[in-house]
């Protein structure tokens, strides 16, 4: 019944609805740390606001997505989802022309990948504990 709902049901509202019915419910444990659906609310919603704010995302902008298996991805995601973004997920693994197709495939107006990533024109700034490098096209990598 839910698939067929109108307008559908997004995993993002699943989360939402998660969050304000059991706040402190733990959502995910990552190594030592356990995060409630209220730390990734919190956390999503300031990524979402700094994201908008200091990038000027706007709905429907795809973004390119090239950080590690950690928290902070979970908390992008939804926060891109809230922004009404699209979001292409890269494999941090992947890197020469693998990336560089990935990347144009995307067609991404920009990238948020982890300190230490080596793609040009990085700009670095702070979220939720985590750097991100925000590149912006064309995608030319070396």
């Amino acid at each position: 019944r839910r698939l067929n709902r109108r307008p559908a049901v997004t995993l993002l509202d699943v989360f939402q609805e998660h969050a304000r019915r059991r706040p402190r419910w733990p959502l995910l444990r990552f190594q030592d740390e356990v995060y409630t659906y209220e730390d990734m609310e919190r956390r999503s919603n300031r990524a979402a606001r700094l994201l908008a704010r200091h990038l000027g995302l706007q709905p429907g902008q795809t973004v390119a997505v090239f950080l590690p298996n950690e928290p902070t991805y979970v908390w992008t995601w939804l926060a891109l989802a809230k922004l009404g973004c699209l979001m292409a997920c890269l494999n941090c693994n992947v890197r020469g022309r693998a990336l560089q197709h990935a990347l144009a495939a995307a067609r991404a107006t920009l990238v948020l990948a982890s300190p230490g990533e080596r793609l040009p024109s990085r700009v670095g700034w702070g979220v939720g504990g985590m750097k991100f490098g925000v590149l912006r096209g064309p995608w030319v990598l070396p």
